[in-house]
């Protein structure tokens, strides 16, 4: 009988268990190490980027939008190391290990120095205890480190002050079980439930732990077979007194010598001694077949393709890497939607226009008018990075001849390789005009027409009492 407990009951018995375990697996063992690195790889890369599609026509502004983002998301790191397409990264990387992690808003000083005054620090999963849950005394209730209101909504976050497992994590006057409660509204929890109402994370790991431990236990076994198998060694019967100092042996002291066993040593008997030597049996054809099938197991539990928990391309060929790199794309692109960019990108891009403003980073932006435009502002479309192709030719040709249909639109083709459609448009009409000033035309041009283009004027930006005014009529340069 399996049991009845919800799942918010195992994880605060368990759950710190699963995660050790699954981190140990990471560290040391060569599939999980790479299955984590594919998993960050697909759903993060170089970063998933924001643009400010809404604000077409409106040039000036979106380049400032741009300009104050960038400059920033070289300083978002609280610890220096990385720039915020790093900081997303590593979130993928503990969505893989633990399923869930914590980003803290931290509110900086102006005399820090920074363009905005707004860093990110990254918290993992046993910064929050999992055994915390009790009562406070204004009614609310902590449940495994999370603090609810009588309603049932999140208000704070009870984290340690150190980490309670790394041992060389001092502080004068802190103790290592020193908890500090911060506000809800400067957390962002980052979490891919399994269950509805579940509080905190399980390991993605968790159906993949066992086959994973398992075979490396058996590989190593396997080594250790065939390593001894390999110490051919001579063995030498005795006619006349064996003296051991004269020989390689060792005296044990006790009327019998020891040698060590390694490939081609003289091991010497005592006269009339005879020697069995065992010949370890031969798995055969049978380990490579119970490799693939345990490491099919691993790869179904962790829901990544086989070739990316194993880099195993000897099965692979076009139908079958493009079968299972199909399915998994849509996976990722729902965890990318659902999780990354609504429990992380929004609220990060909210705090910092939030605090570009008040900080005047942006350029013709003041918190005058910042309270009529933000919605507007707010409403960026983040773009995931590019799916490389698996045959380009291809691909290539389906998203031509779907855009000469008319079944989707270029600027989506452009989106799906991770680019800003404006921004594409926008450095292939300045190609084409320099390519007819330099008389370069055929040369490798984006539309290879005959027809003369004409460089616009730069416009610019409407007053903000026009901002829903209907956008003037573009001309297209499409052949």
């Amino acid at each position: 009988m399996p049991p009845k407990l919800h799942l918010n009951t195992l994880i605060e018995a368990s759950g710190r268990d699963v995660l050790a375990r699954a981190r140990f697996l990471v560290r040391n063992n060569a599939y999980a190490a790479n299955g984590r690195d594919f998993f960050t790889a697909q759903a993060v890369g170089t970063g998933i980027t924001p643009s400010w599609k809404n604000l077409t026509g409106r040039t000036n502004r979106k380049k400032a939008l741009n300009t104050a983002w960038l400059r920033w998301t070289d300083e978002a790191d609280a610890e220096g190391l990385t720039d915020f397409y790093g900081l997303q990264a590593r979130v993928a990387d503990e969505l893989f290990q633990a399923n869930e992690c914590f980003v803290r808003l931290r509110a900086r000083r102006p005399e820090d120095g920074l363009s905005v005054p707004l860093q990110l620090q990254v918290l993992p999963s046993e910064m929050l205890p999992q055994s915390d849950s009790r009562v406070l005394p204004n009614g609310n209730e902590v449940r495994q480190g999370i603090e609810f209101d009588q309603i049932g909504r999140r208000v704070a976050y009870h984290f340690y002050v150190l980490h309670p497992d790394d041992a060389g994590a001092t502080r004068r006057g802190v103790r290592s079980d020193l908890q500090t409660r911060v506000p809800a509204d400067q957390v962002l929890h980052v979490i891919d439930p399994m269950e509805a109402g579940q509080i905190r994370g399980l390991s993605r790991m968790a159906p993949a732990i066992v086959p994973l431990w398992l075979l490396d236990l058996y590989d190593d076994a396997e080594l250790d077979r065939k390593r001894t198998a390999a110490l051919f060694a001579i063995f030498r019967k005795m006619n006349g007194a064996f003296d051991p100092s004269t020989e390689g042996a060792e005296d044990e002291g006790n009327g019998t010598a020891s040698q060590d066993l390694t490939p081609g040593t003289q091991l010497y008997g005592e006269p009339g001694e005879e020697i069995q030597v065992i010949a370890p049996a031969d798995v055969g054809g049978s380990y490579e077949a119970f490799q693939y099938r345990n490491l099919l197991r691993a790869a179904s539990g962790l829901r990544i393709p086989y070739v990316g928990l194993t880099g195993d391309m000897v099965k692979a060929n076009y139908g079958n890497i493009r079968a299972a790199l199909i399915d998994f794309r849509r996976r990722m692109e729902s965890l990318q939607h659902r999780v990354l960019v609504f429990q992380l990108c929004r609220p990060v891009m909210n705090a910092w226009l939030r605090a570009a403003i008040l900080a005047g980073a942006v350029q013709g932006l003041t918190p005058a008018n910042a309270v009529r435009l933000m919605p507007q502002l707010s409403r960026v479309t983040w773009i995931p990075p590019r799916w490389e192709w698996v045959d380009p030719s291809k691909d290539v040709r389906a998203a031509k001849e779907e855009v000469q249909a008319g079944f989707r639109s270029r600027s989506s083709v452009v989106e799906a390789r991770g680019d800003d459609p404006e921004e594409v448009d926008r450095e292939i009409a300045e190609e084409r005009r320099r390519e007819r000033e330099l008389g370069l035309e055929g040369l490798g041009s984006s539309f290879n027409d005959k027809a003369p283009v004409q460089a616009a004027p730069p416009v610019p930006d409407p007053p903000d009492d026009q901002e829903d005014a209907p956008e003037p009529a573009q001309q297209d340069d499409t052949p």
